[in-house]
């Protein structure tokens, strides 16, 4: 009788452990449609490559470990370093310029550190500018004299991180900004969230905010800034580095010079905002940015693009004004999925406009000019402002006039263990 009981209570595992298998296969088989579903749907409309730095997995390696929660995060905290950073993919190319692991490009002396580099979020730029200027500290020259130890070029998340640390070390330091303190990150919209994670920030520790906004990052890097003394040129544009000896020159738009031992590129990827050479393009109606939504009411707003940021704004000023969204190509690309839905919602519901392959012809006071769908026939939008977000001039020339060398990466790892 008790092996009868005993056979019966094995039989009973075995039996549930079959059941909860065939369940979990299920399961995966049904999820792994629903992907497909979306790879397809994704493929067809033209948004299935990745914009930006994207992880990639040895299935060899990986153990499903759960670790992966973003591209930088990804990669730091797989524990069988299964995983590998790339940029670009086999179609879409993207200019990349050469930097070693310490940050140190092809010419001794010149770092690049992040979205430059490849690397576009701010938690990861701001651990690269610091760890680029950890890697300078121990090779600069000493002996070699020179008005400043460093130069750092750009403001943004990476070049604030590298002048605080610069400032931990003490370097002699000088940060220029071609715009304003934050770089890219001030024309972001003011409730826009900006990081979702913990970040080291030197001469402050961990910034734990669970969700931070434009704004809160902004007041924490203007405070560690004023309280550390560190003073930020803003407004100059840096137009020419050239080599002098063992030094550098630093040469800005407005003709100041500065020589430096080292320099660090912090400029992002965006640079200048492509311009649409259009008549009236110069009028005070025109902006290459958008800071405050929430005071714009009651105008006719064209924004001309059909990235993110085109689509993020034109959302932001749906609610309390009438948007028309000008997009040169016949159908959304390379935008995030959600903006993507989001979008498409919007203007199946009327709350945005939208002219595909359109193209503006001239800004006026009240109007627009634009074509659509290459016909030659001139048409005319009532509009009291317009917003271009066309992108951003690569910094491809300046850098290969500096000697670094720039290289298109089709899909290759730029991160790896």
């Amino acid at each position: 009788m008790e092996q009868f009981i005993e056979i019966a209570i094995y039989g009973s595992i075995a039996l549930l452990i079959i059941v909860v298998l065939l369940i979990y296969i299920l399961k995966q088989k049904r999820e792994s449609k629903e992907v497909d579903v979306k790879i397809a749907q994704a493929k067809e409309d033209g948004v299935h490559e990745p914009v930006s730095l994207y992880p990639v997995v040895d299935p060899n390696r990986c153990i499903k470990s759960g670790a992966c929660i973003g591209h930088g995060a990804c990669f730091r905290a797989c524990p069988v370093e299964a995983i590998s950073l790339s940029i670009g993919t086999e179609k879409r190319g993207v200019d990349l310029p050469h930097v070693s692991i310490t940050f140190e490009t092809n010419v001794p002396g010149i770092y690049i550190a992040g979205e430059l580099g490849g690397m576009g979020l701010i938690r990861n730029a701001v651990t690269q500018g610091k760890e680029a200027v950890e890697n300078i500290v121990k090779t600069i020259k000493k002996d070699v004299k020179a008005e400043y130890d460093l130069v750092v070029v750009g403001a943004g998340p990476a070049g604030i991180s590298a002048t605080l640390a610069a400032k931990k070390f003490g370097l002699n330091t000088l940060t220029l900004e071609q715009d304003t303190l934050g770089g890219t990150v001030f024309t972001f919209p003011r409730a826009k969230i900006v990081m979702t994670a913990p970040m080291d920030l030197p001469l402050y520790g961990q910034v734990k905010f669970n969700e931070t906004s434009k704004t809160q990052l902004l007041d924490l890097w203007h405070k560690v800034i004023l309280k550390n003394d560190i003073k930020i040129k803003e407004n100059s544009k840096v137009q020419s580095i050239t080599q002098n000896g063992d030094t550098f020159n630093v040469e800005t738009i407005h003709g100041e010079s500065y020589n430096t031992k080292t320099v660090l590129l912090a400029i992002g990827r965006r640079g200048t905002p492509r311009k649409l050479n259009v008549p009236g393009e110069n009028s005070e109606k025109v902006a290459y940015r958008l800071l405050e939504p929430e005071e714009i009411k009651n105008k006719n707003i064209l924004v001309v693009g059909g990235g993110d940021s085109a689509i993020e704004s034109a959302l932001l000023l749906a609610d309390e004004n009438k948007v028309t969204l000008s997009y040169r190509s016949n159908a959304f690309n390379r935008i995030k999925v959600k903006n993507n839905e989001k979008i498409n919602d919007a203007i199946k519901s009327g709350l945005i406009d939208i002219k595909f392959s359109s193209n503006i012809v001239s800004i006026e006071k009240d109007f627009v000019l634009y074509t659509e769908n290459e016909s030659s026939e001139v048409l005319k939008l009532p509009n009291d402002l317009v917003f271009v977000f066309a992108g951003g001039e690569l910094p491809t020339d300046f850098l290969r006039k500096t000697g670094i060398l720039v290289t298109t990466k089709h899909g290759e790892s730029i991160l790896k263990h």
